[in-house]
């Protein structure tokens, strides 16, 4: 029998799918073929999730139908995908906080009234799968003490443990580190060596170049292809999903920085826990420059950003703005009145309001604009205006400013605090993780518009875990290890001299 001949592990037929004016996924067919890794990318918006949460029974499509194994099947609810060997790892993790790994693997499959011949089984199970997939994980610790790379392993061996043959993860890598991306690729093969099926859905076609055999791409709702991927090349695949020519590098003349508009001095500061999270920080950043940060993350960089913007107090150390003292150093209100923007690291905790509708996540913290009312009052009509306008500069999909936040993807609810933070002018823009779980033409107009941020005179702190970002857009580079700031580096410094001073065995300078 052909590859084509065999029964595939997933055909979608015809999947149409609305949600209001909003048309979703547009007579969509995709055949999945058994013990694959099977890559879909697309802009933010173009329907991925929406089709695989379709295939994992969160959503009910409007028509077409889903075969598993060559037969058609009735997919309506999560459980009924499970109990057809379909598993789900979502992009922001569906675990218990307070719960351990052990209790979370078992949540909703106890296997009977009593609890502990459960666990005992959970307990042997886990045992087996971290021998088969490498997938090391503390059974009785809880899920909230675990690092992001630890509790997405958690929600792998969720599926696991309830037999999933065909598992599907979206945007797996939008919050692991290098080292554990790497991690996950290892498991994604071996999983694929024993026979499972790979659904992977990400915007960082590098990842797809290196872990897919397939890739589908999607435009706009609708399937635009299914290539081969060694068959493909990145650039093919960017033109594909935004239907045009992309630059995946930014072109950007020497910058000319200015007088420094930032400056730390000596900034220290201890956490709840009586840990020092930032060690005797110092640096500058000037008028028209970009100063990236690089460093494996969990290394203080969370901290910094959260201190420089107002929402913790140091321990010790200055701030200076325009050469002048910050005399409150844990107000985000007098930094902003400052003319500071912050884009946070989490976008959904800290950078919007979940159940707000658009046009009131693009005024949060700049509401008390004589823009958007006086007296006391907002006007509703003008900060619906100006959300659209945003809206619109930013390709924020789909252009409603009515609709809650939540119910906007990933990267779509990433322009929006974008949108907000740089369109209030800034004179210094402080910004976590700009582009994490955004497409590539997103990505590509977010580095435009920062780049432009910095010829217009603006000061940029960047920072990300991308290396690829932190050398295409900074000035210079510094990198930070363990709370403290070991090493200044030129972007075109080589990439094993940056990450020797990343895993903090090198300090110092790299030409």
């Amino acid at each position: 029998m052909t590859r084509q001949e065999n029964p595939a592990a997933v055909e979608l037929r015809g999947i149409d799918k609305h949600f209001g004016a909003v048309h979703a996924n547009k007579n969509v067919s995709l055949r999945v073929e058994r013990g694959t890794v099977h890559g879909i990318v697309g802009e933010n918006g173009a329907g991925k999730s929406t089709l695989m949460s379709i295939l994992y029974g969160f959503y009910q499509a409007d028509a077409g139908t889903i075969l598993v194994n060559g037969r058609e099947v009735a997919i309506r609810s999560p459980a009924q995908a499970i109990a057809h060997g379909i598993g789900m790892v979502h992009q922001h993790f569906m675990l218990v906080e307070n719960f351990t790994v052990l209790e979370n693997i078992v949540l909703g499959a106890e296997g009977g009234a009593f609890l502990g011949p459960g666990l005992s089984a959970a307990r042997r199970t886990l045992g087996r799968l971290k021998k088969e997939y490498g997938l090391a994980v503390p059974p009785d610790d809880l899920v909230s003490s675990l690092p992001v790379g630890l509790q997405q392993r958690v929600e792998i061996l969720k599926a696991l443990y309830r037999g999933a043959e065909v598992l599907i993860l979206d945007e797996p890598t939008g919050v692991l580190t290098p080292k554990e991306a790497d991690h996950l690729f290892a498991v994604l093969r071996k999983l694929k060596d024993q026979g499972k099926t790979i659904l992977f859905i990400t915007h960082k076609l590098r990842e797809i170049m290196a872990v897919t055999d397939d890739v589908s791409v999607m435009r706009k709702g609708s399937l635009i292809g299914t290539l081969e991927t060694h068959r493909t090349t990145p650039e093919r695949l960017a033109e594909l999903m935004v239907g045009r020519s992309v630059d995946l590098k930014i072109p950007k003349r020497r910058g000319r920085p200015g007088a420094p508009l930032l400056e730390v001095r000596r900034l220290s500061y201890v956490d709840a826990a009586g840990v020092e999270r930032l060690k005797d920080i110092s640096f500058d950043v000037c008028e028209g420059e970009i100063v990236g940060i690089a460093g494996v993350s969990g290394n203080g960089q969370t901290e910094l950003l959260e201190v420089l913007s107002g929402m913790r107090a140091p321990a010790s150390g200055e701030i200076f703005l325009h050469g002048k003292p910050l005399a409150t150093l844990s107000d985000p209100r007098t930094m902003r009145h400052s003319a500071v923007a912050h884009v946070p690291e989490d976008r959904q905790r800290l950078g919007l309001v979940m159940p707000f509708v658009a046009c009131e996540n693009t005024i949060l913290g700049y509401h008390d604009s004589p823009a958007y009312g006086a007296h006391g009052l907002i006007d509703r009509y003008a900060i619906r205006k100006d959300a659209f306008a945003k809206m619109r500069a930013y390709d924020v999909r789909p252009c409603e400013p009515l609709l809650r936040a939540a119910h906007f993807s990933g990267g779509n609810q990433q322009k929006l605090v974008l949108a907000r933070e740089i369109e209030h002018d800034p004179d210094l823009l402080i910004v976590g993780q700009p582009t994490r779980g955004v497409d590539i033409g997103a990505i590509e107009f977010i580095h435009r518009r920062l780049v432009e941020l910095r010829d217009q005179g603006k000061a940029i702190l960047l920072i990300s875990v991308e290396l690829d970002e932190i050398r295409s857009l900074s000035d210079r580079i510094l990198v930070m290890f363990s709370g403290a700031i070991v090493g200044e580096c030129a972007p075109s410094a080589p990439e094993a001299e940056i990450g020797l001073l990343m895993a903090g065995v090198a300090r110092g300078r790299a030409a």
